[in-house]
């Protein structure tokens, strides 16, 4: 089921949460949100979700306007939070048999539910709320999201309260409902997270969509970028210059050592560089530019235009 966010903006009194977003998330496809706190991304879900109503700008959910359609649109839909509560007394099976009953679903999906192995409800499933863990919490959350079996699955931050464990099969729950044609929106600080979900990732900083690339292009962008740690005899500021002449990108001192981007055809000829512009290379190694990496780059670089 396709979303489309056409010049979505969102004020909160004179701030100013988002400003004309606009992106289309395809039928079965999942797209990753990520920005630093405070960027836009659990503003963008919950106006996604119908929870928030935009300033101004529309979001259609498959063939429905969300705003002049809500209900029809929002049965489409199904919403996790980045905080989770429920009521203490509460079992897990007694907060399945309340949302079964608040969205009119058949009573079977709440064993249905329960019985799903990645929720992990064995033994939990008649305990209180109040004696589970933050995981346990999380899960039970997701456990209520899945119960419509929605078309459209919109998380935020999923993985947030879970352990390495738990994470681990969250995404494989995740990959498996991807694969069955769900279309799935999250958020995350995880890149992890992003790298094994995702189709495409959407970069919000400042309440801007920034970038919006699939993952397969930002893995080329990794394959096509080296990063030059150059240990030098004294940090002369000099080198930078020579540095970029030779093809360096995006260079600091670090101490003695030159930290610098590159193509990795043009290594050697930095290399050279630097080691001929008055001073000596004592080592160096070339390291790994990971998907975390291009995202500070993007925030950075939207941090830059706003100095």
């Amino acid at each position: 089921m396709r979303i489309e966010i056409q010049n979505l903006t969102k004020r909160f009194g004179e701030f100013i949460a988002l400003r004309d977003v606009s992106l289309t998330v395809e039928k079965g496809e999942t797209l990753a949100l990520l920005g630093p706190n405070g960027s836009g991304k659990t503003t963008s879900l919950k106006c996604m979700v119908g929870l928030t109503l935009p300033t101004s700008g529309s979001i259609s959910v498959g063939t429905y306007n969300l705003r002049t359609q809500t209900h029809k649109a929002k049965q489409l839909m199904s919403y996790l939070p980045q905080r989770v509560a429920f009521h203490d007394q509460l079992t897990a099976r007694e907060v399945l048999q309340f949302y079964c009953r608040l969205r009119r679903l058949p009573q079977h999906r709440i064993d249905e539910t329960l019985a799903t192995p990645n929720f992990h409800f064995n033994g939990f499933s008649d305990k209180a709320v109040s004696q589970f863990s933050g995981g346990m919490l999380q899960r039970l959350g997701l456990a209520v999201a899945c119960l419509p079996n929605a078309p459209i699955l919109v998380l935020d931050e999923p993985t947030s309260s879970l352990d390495p464990e738990g994470a681990i099969q969250l995404r494989q729950f995740l990959a498996n409902l991807k694969r069955q044609g769900k279309t799935i929106v999250f958020s995350s600080h995880i890149l992890d997270d992003v790298e094994q979900l995702a189709n495409r990732v959407a970069i919000l900083v400042g309440g801007r969509l920034v970038a919006l690339q699939s993952v397969s292009a930002l893995r080329k962008e990794l394959m096509e970028t080296s990063r030059l740690r150059i240990d030098l005899d004294q940090p002369d500021p000099t080198r930078l210059a020579a540095a970029k002449d030779a093809g360096a990108t995006e260079m600091s001192f670090d101490g003695n050592s030159l930290i610098a981007n590159c193509r990795p055809e043009d290594r050697l000829r930095i290399l050279r560089a630097v080691d001929g512009n008055e001073g000596h290379v004592l080592r160096f190694v070339t390291e790994q530019i990971t998907l975390e990496d291009i995202y500070v780059r993007y925030v950075n670089n939207e941090d830059g235009k706003k100095k």
